[in-house]
Order: structure tokens, then C-alpha cells, then sequence
């Protein structure tokens, strides 16, 4: 669940479904959901990726209207800025799980 509260506060979703090992977020404004369920293996993510480390899992681009703004935001609800920005109108934050998404400006 600390994964979906996490996207669920950074794009001002709400949980729809909840159990124990499975969460449903929903756009309140769409049809859209995403779905968060728990993996007792899991192995985090190295970004940038590496041969021998484990790669994305998941990759999620959010289009923001202000990077700044956007990005003071991802941190206050626990994203980390990741070291390695590849584009000037996008930045790329980790996920307090270490999936990395992208903020893009558009």
C-alpha cells in the first residue's frame, strides 16, 4: 500500500480497492487506474540501468505544466531527484520503492 499512497498523493488519485496485497488508484476526473499489487521478491531498480543490476520494472511519464514546481512537489510526497537527467524538459525522480518516473514539460 505505501507505493499506491504514494502515487495516489502525487497525482491527486484516489484508492478505489484495497487488500492486503493489492491497491487500485482512479483518476477522479477519468476512467483511468493504476494498479499496485505487493512482490515478496522484490529486487529495486538501478538507474541509470546496468547489465548485471536489476532494470525498470515499470516507467511512468507524468506531463507536468512547470518541471520546478512539479518536482517540489514529487519530493514532498517522497520522490528522490535521481543523479542522472538525460533531457533538459524532463526530470527523472525515484519512487520511495526505486522505480524511476519521469516529469516531463508539455
Amino acid at each position: 500500500g505505501t507505493l499506491a499512497r504514494f502515487y495516489g498523493r502525487l497525482l491527486g488519485w484516489e484508492i478505489r480497492a484495497e487488500e492486503p496485497d493489492w491497491v487500485v488508484l482512479k483518476n477522479p476526473d477519468a476512467g483511468a487506474t493504476l494498479s499496485f499489487q505487493t512482490e515478496s521478491t522484490y529486487v529495486r531498480p538501478v538507474w541509470p540501468a546496468t547489465p548485471a543490476d536489476q532494470q525498470m520494472m515499470m516507467h511512468l511519464e507524468i506531463r507536468v505544466d512547470d518541471l520546478e514546481s512539479a518536482g517540489v512537489h514529487a519530493s514532498e510526497c517522497g520522490a528522490t531527484l535521481a543523479d542522472h537527467q538525460p533531457q533538459d524538459d524532463v526530470r527523472v525522480y525515484i519512487d520511495p520503492a526505486g522505480h524511476p518516473f519521469c516529469l516531463w514539460l508539455g
